[in-house]
């Protein structure tokens, strides 16, 4: 390891390369790289929480040497992982982008359908009838769309994780590639909406048997205490435990993650190009532990300081691998996390843990005893508290038009609990108040899956019996991070409001192409360095660089990337 350049050194080839730099160009790879790190279920106060028992180089890198806005919040009420995903490359909300949930029903289909399958494509990377999936569902394009327009193809557009949705989404229509996890093998997959088969490297991944090292591991904390294990078991349906219910709520699904991914950065040859790249990280073990943990649990604490680590070193490859001054990094979350009831309730805060199976019941025996007494019906298909699914069938059978059927199943919510409703018709016709929370709602509209409406939840009352969820429009959902690292950003935490629209229309205004068709967000210019004319640019421009990364394995390869970087 070389040893680190003097603090002259690092002012002076900042100043340098700001000139060119600090506001990039997609068009002449300034940067050659993007990075966006989706963390999925990153809740916005851990950063604060556990900042102190951050290490150097992993969330410290963005919140030392990066702008980091505290005041991050989703404007809509459908806080779920596909429509988060959707509206970060976006910049758009539901009612732009479409995707309103991870799943609905489909009343042509009979079935619920997730957010991005397409039974139109096949999967690639393994043998299965399963359908493929793709972002057809997607009503606006994405950020790396807009980057693929904007350089004729030329640009790399990848998205990486374990859910299909969390990869698929970001990589939008025209991504390179979206790679997902296999829940049983661990293999990684594609769909034939991307490519035929896997590249050589992916095959040889999959073959290498890379997941065997993460079986057989205990999870500990950092007292030592076990907190998970992924020796193989039976699931609760008797048969062999797949890998995913093995390892997915540990960190090592991370690591598993952060493994593949740098086999494309490398193997793809990601910022080496002629113009900017783009690769999308999403992390989803955090969110399967927060589920069962709960977000003041020892689980989740040890998972975020395993994240940080995790990032710490993936930070330090792209040092080594493009060189840190010739990338961006940008990291958020697609949604927050409720306390568990049992903690609310704890310190005298009303909570509750509801089964949503056993509401949808309460529903359908309402409805049924008001519109068919004696013959019940299934006016009710799914219950995603607390959103529900219509069966229209049912209410064609009593010649019942979508807005009453809507606002009957409204009602009905009503007297079960909630605290009140929006229906798929008035959201369609703009028939909703004038007040923040009917904007949240009216963000959270799609034309998409049929008839539903829209609970309004109690604050602290989730549709699971044990555990705890998110989709809801209170703060403890709609507050993420949002943070940013790179020559074109001024570190330093930002207390202005932003929302996660924000991140694909900075960077596009940033990149010097169009914003995504739908986008809504604002460019963040108080977090933007200012451009340096070039007769100033050997002068450190009033100590607004970015701090130099801080850990003495970053600090020489960021600064060789200064200079063009290793290839």
């Amino acid at each position: 390891m070389r040893s680190p350049l003097r603090p002259a050194a690092i002012a002076l080839l900042v100043g340098v390369c700001l000139s060119t730099l600090s506001f990039g160009s997609a068009y002449n790879a300034h940067p050659k790289l993007i990075v966006v790190i989706v963390i999925d279920q990153l809740r916005g106060d851990y950063l604060e929480r556990y900042r102190d028992q951050f290490g150097e180089g992993g969330f410290r890198l963005l919140l030392d040497h990066g702008a980091y806005f505290t005041d991050c919040n989703y404007d809509y009420a459908n806080t779920r992982t596909a429509p988060g995903h959707a509206t970060l490359f976006a910049g758009a909300y539901s009612n732009g982008h479409g995707i309103l949930a991870n799943e609905w029903w489909d009343p042509t289909r009979k079935r619920m359908v997730t957010s991005v399958e397409d039974d139109g494509t096949k999967l690639v990377g393994l043998a299965s009838n399963a359908p493929g999936a793709s972002p057809h569902n997607l009503l606006a394009d994405t950020l790396g769309d807009e980057l693929k327009l904007a350089t004729q193809g030329k640009a790399r557009v990848f998205g990486v994780a374990l859910k299909d949705r969390a990869a698929i989404l970001p990589a939008g229509f025209a991504g390179d590639s979206a790679y997902w996890m296999d829940y049983k093998t661990g293999k990684w997959v594609t769909s034939t909406y991307y490519r035929s088969e896997l590249p050589k490297w992916a095959q040889d991944f999959n073959d290498s048997n890379r997941t065997e090292k993460y079986l057989n591991k205990e999870w500990k904390d950092a007292n030592g205490n076990a907190l998970r294990t992924t020796t193989p078991r039976n699931s609760k349906y008797g048969s062999p435990a797949g890998f995913y219910e093995l390892v997915a709520a540990t960190p090592f699904a991370n690591d598993y993650t952060f493994e593949f991914a740098r086999e494309l950065v490398t193997y793809e040859r990601l910022g080496n190009g002629p113009v900017t790249d783009l690769l999308v990280v999403g992390l989803s073990a955090n969110d399967i532990i927060g589920h069962q943990a709960g977000p003041d649990s020892s689980e989740v604490q040890s998972m975020t300081l395993a994240t940080d680590r995790q990032l710490a070193d993936f930070f330090n490859f792209l040092g080594r691998q493009v060189g840190l001054a010739n990338v961006w990094i940008a990291l958020s979350a697609d949604h927050g996390i409720a306390p568990l009831p049992s903690a609310a309730a704890k310190l005298r805060i009303p909570a509750a843990g509801l089964s949503s199976d056993k509401m949808r019941g309460q529903l359908n025996n309402q409805l049924s005893a008001k519109f068919s007494p004696g013959h019940p019906a299934e006016y009710v298909k799914d219950f995603d508290y607390p959103l529900v699914w219509l069966g229209q069938d049912a209410f064609a059978a009593i010649k019942m038009k979508e807005a009453d059927a809507e606002r009957a199943v409204g009602e009905a919510l009503k007297q079960i609990g909630l605290r009140g409703y929006y229906t798929r018709f008035d959201l369609a016709e703009g028939e909703v108040p004038n007040t923040e929370e009917g904007r949240k709602y009216e963000h959270s509209y799609s034309p998409l899956g049929g008839w539903y409406v829209m609970g309004v939840p109690a604050p602290f009352t989730v549709g699971v019996a044990s555990g705890t969820d998110h989709a809801s429009p209170y703060t403890y959902d709609t507050h993420v991070p949002l943070a940013f690292y790179g020559l074109a950003f001024q570190p330093g935490a930002y207390r202005t409001h932003a929302e996660p629209v924000d991140l694909a229309v900075t960077l596009a205004s940033l990149l010097g192409i169009n914003a995504p068709t739908h986008a809504i967000g604002r460019v963040l210019t108080e977090a933007l360095t200012p451009v340096h004319h070039a007769e100033n640019s050997l002068r450190p421009p009033d100590g607004k660089a970015p701090s130099p990364p801080p850990s003495d394995e970053i600090k020489p390869v960021s600064l060789a990337g200064m200079h063009g970087g290793s290839q």
